[in-house]
């Protein structure tokens, strides 16, 4: 039996078949580090950048000790961003589908607090949330944690980096203190030292050397003259390489927009994700960028935490970031699961002295390459595959994903499962990516063929 094979672990029959239908047969490096130990019932500080696995590690950890007849909270995931919090609960979801009665809540701003309470009524065994709707739930006596027997703290860094850590003490304190804890976070685990020491017990610390998990990833530096160039070193970057799916990062919510707005101008599919946007507006534009609908995404450090997007091809740098870390971790999220991707940096006269701090922090040779020419603007502007439909039923509406498949494809075939991208039910809105060639279709099946027996109103997102 290999080590790095999951049915070497001590984990249930139905949990290790389920793996195996997922597709999750070998360990990958943070999850072989750390699953033993988290089986073993010790506390764990891992590092790992996005899209490592940590979630499947700490979500088997967690399901492996739930007591499925016993209805109270027994597991709390605290996560710095909602779109974390979201993708997290899908994949504890996912790896508990052959627990029955299992019943998983997310509980983040932005979302109705009254169907939240509703939700945990009607009994829950584990909580994914941010620290600051957690904590408004223990405030208002809608939310107990005498029973937990597991925290997670997931992306710990940005959750204190983000003014979470006095919240996160308020709730640490209303659990009991023989749970297990387990701790993630991308960035150096220094930063991180005094929360470990307050809240863990001899925790056991497994790292992934990150020079190890940025082999594939190809860095370029390209110097620019003055700042009005950025937008056309921008331009000549994404026309030359022609990115499916690329995220672009700015140092403020301004430039960000500001950055969004000029690429649509300039006929890019490009939207953007920062603090001043809406939650239904960040909602629309993280769905249609990791359904491929929209190729770009223009975003600052903090709005893009927790994106999990597979099979980023390109990362750019418009600005250089404050410090290694966090280019690190930017650079991180494309070149993932052994994927080769790019990742590109512009800096001007007056940011040459950043260079060599993040050749120190990251490990790498600085390649400074020269721009590409500008007759690569002349080339057309490749469009997404991808169209989203936005319908107005949810899960309110008793609508699953299951029922806009069946809706789509149904009888005559005219629309194939492979025409289908992802599919989005929210609480009052439904979002399914389908093929440009077949949108036609599909407004007309879902308008007049209805779904489980009904018409909905649906539109294309735009």
């Amino acid at each position: 039996m290999n080590a790095t094979d999951f049915s070497s672990l001590k984990l249930h029959p139905n949990l290790l078949k389920n793996l195996t239908i997922l597709g999750y047969d070998l360990m990958t490096p943070i999850q072989k580090l750390s699953l033993p130990v988290i089986l073993s019932g010790k506390d764990v500080i891992g590092q790992g950048k996005t899209g490592s696995g940590k979630t499947v590690a700490f979500g088997l950890g967690l399901l492996q000790k739930l007591d499925v007849k016993l209805f109270k909270l027994q597991s709390i995931v605290l996560c710095p961003t909602r779109e974390l919090a979201n993708q997290v609960a899908v994949e504890i979801q996912k790896l508990a589908r052959v627990i029955n009665n299992i019943k998983v809540v997310v509980l983040c701003g932005g979302m109705s607090f009254g169907l939240q309470i509703d939700s945990l009524r009607h009994g829950v065994h584990v909580v994914v949330g941010t620290p600051g709707r957690i904590e408004e739930h223990l405030r208002k006596g809608t939310l107990k944690l005498s029973y937990i027997n597991t925290l997670v703290l997931d992306e710990a860094d940005r959750m204190l980096d983000m003014g979470f850590q006095e919240s996160v003490d308020n709730i640490i304190e209303t659990m009991p203190t023989n749970r297990q804890t387990l701790l993630f976070s991308a960035t150096c685990l220094d930063t991180i030292t005094n929360i470990t020491q307050r809240v863990m017990r001899s925790p056991i610390m497994v790292k992934v050397p990150l020079i190890n998990e940025r082999s594939t990833i190809k860095q370029y530096f390209y110097k620019i003259n003055t700042d009005n160039e950025r937008m056309m070193a921008l331009r000549l970057l994404l026309a030359k390489y022609k990115p499916e799916s690329s995220l672009v990062f700015c140092n403020t919510k301004r430039d960000a927009q500001k950055v969004a707005n000029e690429l649509v101008y300039y006929g890019f599919y490009a939207l953007a994700i920062h603090g001043d946007l809406d939650q239904r507006e960040r909602d629309q534009a993280l769905i249609r960028f990791s359904n491929k609908s929209v190729s770009i995404l223009v975003a600052t450090d903090v709005a893009a935490r927790g994106l999990d997007i597979d099979s980023l091809d390109m990362v750019i740098n418009f600005d250089i970031a404050h410090d290694d870390q966090v280019h690190i971790h930017r650079i991180g999220r494309t070149g993932r699961a052994g994927h080769f991707g790019i990742a590109c940096t512009l800096y001007s006269n007056r940011e040459t002295y950043k260079l060599d701090t993040l050749k120190l922090g990251t490990g790498d040779d600085i390649i400074l390459d020269s721009l590409p020419s500008k007759h690569y603007l002349n080339n057309p502007i490749k469009k997404p595959s991808m169209i989203t439909l936005k319908i107005d039923g949810g899960k309110k509406h008793k609508l699953r994903p299951g029922d806009i498949v069946g809706g789509l494809t149904g009888k005559k075939k005219e629309i194939t499962f492979n025409q289908i991208g992802k599919i989005n039910v929210l609480s009052q809105w439904s979002y399914v990516a389908v093929n440009s060639n077949f949108v036609k279709t599909a407004l007309k099946k879902i308008r007049y063929d209805k779904l489980k027996g009904r018409s909905f109103k649906v539109r294309i997102l735009s």
